[in-house]
């Protein structure tokens, strides 16, 4: 009698938990058909012959016209515009990759009066967005006359990137200090070890760091579009593309656009591709302890 009824849970159990298993692939289904429809749609319109906003689901036609007008058009300096958002996006990064292990670095490891002060008030700063500091970040780089400028974009986006250190110190906190200690008996300084001893060990979060210093002037818009105002041959991607999209241009170069969208995403797709191990790595990593 008690095996039947202890076989009866089981049974019951299983059958409620392949219910529940079949509701949530049945959601997360739903949720990839959201979520990849657009990217899709966009990719089918760039090779559609029109060059307005299409009502089919699917093109009228296929043509690389589209992206042909990209490097072809004088009114379209796409080559420019990606020129343009690599030199920013690269010397961005590696700026602003460096100032975060830094600080992240000292933060961890130093121990100084006041340190509990400056980690929490850099945890409240980093909460206030960073495009309301746009009109006075702007009236500095006007006063030095860097407005419209690429090398604006640049310190804009590296000055306050120490603050996002809240990661990068949680997988510092995970490396043994044990290591530092034998190092400073051999004579070692905090900077050589920083260089040396700790970098090396820390490759998942360099990669993490690296990548979401890069994505963002790669895909930034709100700053690009107040800093540059009309210098169209410093227009980044993000700003090139949207000007195709005003009344003015969206009748003739809408499938452009789609055609530039899905350029521009395949280094970036690529990048996550090979480095998507170290990437979750140094997330996890620096999720460990804060």
């Amino acid at each position: 009698m008690t095996n039947t009824k202890e076989t009866q849970m089981k049974t019951g159990y299983a059958a409620k938990r392949r219910t529940a298993n079949i509701i949530v692939y049945v959601i997360l289904s739903v949720m990839v058909l959201i979520w990849i429809f657009p990217i899709v749609w966009l990719v089918l319109q760039s090779f559609n012959p029109v060059d307005r906003v299409s009502s089919h689901l699917f093109p009228e036609g296929f043509t690389f016209k589209h992206y042909q007008t990209l490097f072809t058009d004088p009114n379209v300096p796409y080559g420019r515009w990606m020129i343009n958002t690599f030199i920013i996006a690269v010397l961005s990064c590696i700026i602003s990759t460096l100032f975060v292990l830094m600080v992240s670095y000292a933060l961890s490891r130093l121990r100084f009066k006041s340190r509990k002060k400056l980690l929490n008030m850099g945890l409240i700063l980093g909460m206030f967005p960073g495009f309301m500091s746009m009109a006075a970040t702007y009236s500095i780089m006007e006063i030095f006359h860097l407005d419209g400028q690429l090398i604006a974009l640049v310190i804009v986006y590296s000055s306050g990137a120490g603050l996002g250190y809240q990661v990068a110190k949680g997988f510092f906190d995970t490396i043994p200090r044990a290591l530092d200690e034998a190092a400073r008996i051999d004579g070692a300084t905090s900077n050589r070890i920083f260089w040396v001893i700790i970098l090396p060990l820390s490759k998942p979060i360099i990669v993490y760091t690296a990548l979401t210093t890069f994505l963002g002037p790669w895909a930034d818009y709100i700053f690009v579009s107040y800093f540059m105002k009309d210098n169209d041959q410093n227009f980044t991607i993000a700003l090139g593309l949207y000007q195709l999209l005003d009344n003015e241009h969206i009748s003739t170069y809408f499938t452009t656009f789609c055609a530039g969208a899905v350029l521009i995403a395949i280094p970036i797709t690529i990048l996550f591709i090979f480095m998507q191990r170290y990437y979750v790595s140094g997330v996890t990593g620096g999720a460990v302890k804060g």
